[in-house]
C-alpha cells in the first residue's frame, strides 16, 4: 500500500507540468461539451479523440482520452437537467429529478448537486482503482489460455444480457462482432478469411474506423433522423451546492459510489446501468421515496455519483484482464493498444507505474469538471443553443479525417461509413451497439487463447471445464444464458 502511495505521488509529479495540466483541462472541457450536446455520446467523443491523438506521445494521448471520458460522462447532466434530454445515455436517470428541480426554479442547485455527485463518484472509483487493481492483477496472473477464452466470451454474453430489453438481440450483436473480428488473415498461417478476394479486407477490419462508424457516424444519422426541437434554457440560480446537500446524503453518495464501481467492473455493462442501479438502490433505502421523480436531491445525487464512479470502475478489468467494462472503455483500451500500452495481467509486472498514472489522470480530470461545474456553467450551457445543422457536418468531417489518418487508407473511410450505416439500422431494430463493439475488441483475445489452449491440450476440450477458474466462468456463462431464457419465457417477452 505504501509503495502505491509513492508511485501515485510520482505520477502526480510527472503530470504536474503546465503543458500536461493544459491538456487535461482542455480535454476535460471538450468532454463536457461533447457530453452536453444531445446525441454525442462518450463513446463517440473517445472514438473521435483517439484519431486526433495518434501523433502525440502515449502518456499525453491517454491523458487527453481519459479526461475526455470523465468530462463527457459528467457533461451529459447539463442537458438532462436543463432540457430533459440526456446528453449521454448515462445521464438518462438524471432527467427524472434534475429536470423536475429545474422546473421548480432550482436548475442551478440541481447542476451543483450533479457536479458534487460526479466528483465524489469519480473519487470513490479512483480509490478502488488504485487499491484493487494491483490485487486483481495478481489474481489474473493465475489465468491461463482456457480462462481468458471463457472470460472474453463472458464479456460478450453479459454485455448482450444487460444492454438491451431483449438479450437475444444483444447476443446476436455480440456474435456479429466476433465474426467481424475474424475477417482478414488468421494469425497462425496467414490464411485469408471472409476477404472474398478483396485485398484491403485481407488486412482485417481496423478497430478505430469501425468504432468511429458505429458510435460516431451512426449517432449522426440517428440525430439527423430526429428533428431537434428549439432549445429554451431557463434562468438558473447559483450552482454552488449547499453543504447540507452533501452531508445529509453521505450514505447515498457512498452507496452509489460502491454500486457504480462494482457495475463498472462487470464487462460490457456501462455507465447507464450504474446510474439506474444507484438510483433504484437510493429509492429503496430513502425515507423520501415519494420525492423521487418529482425533484429529489437524493435521487439526482445517486444517479450522478453512480455513473461517474463507473468510469474508474470500468478501467479495472481493462488494466487487469484486457477486457473493457463499458463501450467507452473499449475504445480507450483500443487506444492504449495503438499507443503501445499492453493492458492485461502482466501490466502489474511489466509496467505497474501505469496504473497509478491512470489514477493521476483521472484526478486531473476530476479537478477539471469541478472547475467547469462551479465556475463556467453559465458559459458552457450556451453550447446547447448551437443548431444541429452546424454540429453534424463538423462531426462528419472529424469522423472521415480521423478514420483516414489511422493508416492513410481510403478503405478505412469506407469501413467507417459501412459501420455507421450498419449501426444506424441495428439501432432502428433495437440491437445494442455495446455487444457488437465488445465482440470486435474481444474477438482477437478469444481466438488467440482458444488456439493456444487447444495446442496446450493437444486438442482436448476437457481442461476448459475441469480447471477450477475456467469451470466457474463457464458455469457463469451457461447459467446466465439459461436463466435469461427461462425468465423471458416466463414473462412471454421473447420467442426463445
Amino acid at each position: 500500500m505504501f509503495d502505491g502511495f509513492i508511485m501515485f505521488g510520482q505520477s502526480l509529479v510527472r503530470f504536474g507540468t503546465p503543458e500536461v495540466i493544459f491538456y487535461a483541462l482542455l480535454s476535460s472541457l471538450v468532454g463536457v461539451i461533447m457530453g452536453a450536446l444531445p446525441g454525442l455520446t462518450a463513446t463517440m467523443a473517445l472514438a473521435l479523440m483517439t484519431t486526433l491523438t495518434l501523433k502525440l506521445p502515449p502518456s499525453q494521448a491517454l491523458l487527453i482520452l481519459i479526461c475526455t471520458y470523465v468530462g463527457s460522462i459528467y457533461g451529459g447532466s447539463r442537458s438532462a437537467i436543463l432540457l430533459n434530454i440526456p446528453g449521454t445515455p448515462a445521464s438518462a436517470a438524471s432527467c427524472l429529478d434534475g429536470y423536475a428541480l429545474a422546473r421548480q426554479g432550482m436548475a442551478g442547485r440541481a447542476m451543483g448537486i450533479a457536479t458534487t455527485g460526479s466528483v465524489m463518484g469519480t473519487l470513490i472509483g479512483m480509490f478502488f482503482l488504485a487499491g484493487f487493481t494491483p490485487i486483481l492483477g495478481g489474481l489474473a496472473l493465475k489465468f491461463g489460455a482456457y480462462e481468458f477464452f471463457w472470460l472474453a466470451l463472458f464479456g460478450v454474453i453479459i454485455a448482450g444480457t444487460l444492454t438491451g430489453d431483449d438479450p437475444l438481440k444483444g447476443w446476436i450483436a455480440g456474435i456479429a462482432g466476433l465474426f467481424i473480428a475474424g475477417i482478414g488473415q488468421e494469425p497462425q498461417y496467414g490464411y485469408e478469411r471472409f476477404a472474398w478476394g478483396v485485398r484491403d479486407l485481407a488486412g482485417g477490419i481496423q478497430l478505430v474506423p469501425a468504432l468511429v462508424g458505429a458510435f460516431g457516424f451512426a449517432e449522426l444519422l440517428t440525430t439527423m433522423k430526429e428533428r431537434q426541437a428549439p432549445v429554451k434554457i431557463s434562468p438558473f440560480d447559483t450552482v454552488i451546492p449547499k453543504f447540507r446537500d452533501v452531508t445529509q446524503y453521505w450514505r447515498t453518495i457512498l452507496r452509489s459510489g460502491l454500486i457504480g464501481t462494482g457495475v463498472g467492473i462487470v464487462p460490457g455493462v456501462g455507465e447507464d446501468v450504474a446510474a439506474w442501479s444507484s438510483y433504484a438502490a437510493a429509492k429503496r433505502a430513502s425515507k423520501e421515496k415519494h420525492m423521487f421523480g418529482k425533484g429529489s436531491v437524493e435521487g439526482l445525487m445517486a444517479a450522478e455519483t453512480g455513473d461517474n464512479a463507473c468510469v474508474p470502475g470500468a478501467m479495472i478489468p481493462v488494466l487487469t484482464l484486457a477486457i473493457p467494462g463499458s463501450a467507452p472503455a473499449a475504445v480507450l483500451m483500443a487506444a492504449m493498444i495503438i499507443h503501445g500500452v499492453k493492458p492485461g495481467p502482466l501490466i502489474m509486472v511489466e509496467n505497474p507505474q501505469f496504473v497509478y498514472d491512470v489514477v493521476a489522470m483521472m484526478l486531473f480530470a476530476t479537478i477539471g469538471i469541478l472547475i467547469y461545474g462551479m465556475v463556467l456553467t453559465k458559459a458552457l450551457v450556451q453550447v446547447l443553443r448551437v443548431p444541429q445543422h452546424f454540429i453534424v457536418p463538423i462531426i462528419f468531417v472529424l469522423c472521415s479525417v480521423g478514420s483516414f489518418a489511422i493508416s492513410g487508407r481510403l478503405f478505412d473511410v469506407y469501413v467507417m461509413l459501412a459501420f455507421g450505416i450498419l449501426g444506424f439500422f441495428l439501432r432502428s431494430f433495437g440491437y445494442p451497439m455495446a455487444p457488437l463493439v465488445l465482440g470486435i475488441v474481444l474477438g482477437d483475445l478469444l481466438e488467440k487463447n482458444l488456439r493456444r489452449a487447444l495446442i496446450l491440450s493437444d486438442g482436448d476440450l476437457s481442461p476448459f471445464f475441469t480447471r477450477p477458474i475456467s469451470a466457474v466462468v463457464a458455469a457463469l456463462i451457461f447459467g446466465t444464458i439459461g436463466w435469461k431464457i427461462y425468465s423471458l419465457r416466463r414473462s412471454g417477452k421473447t420467442a426463445l
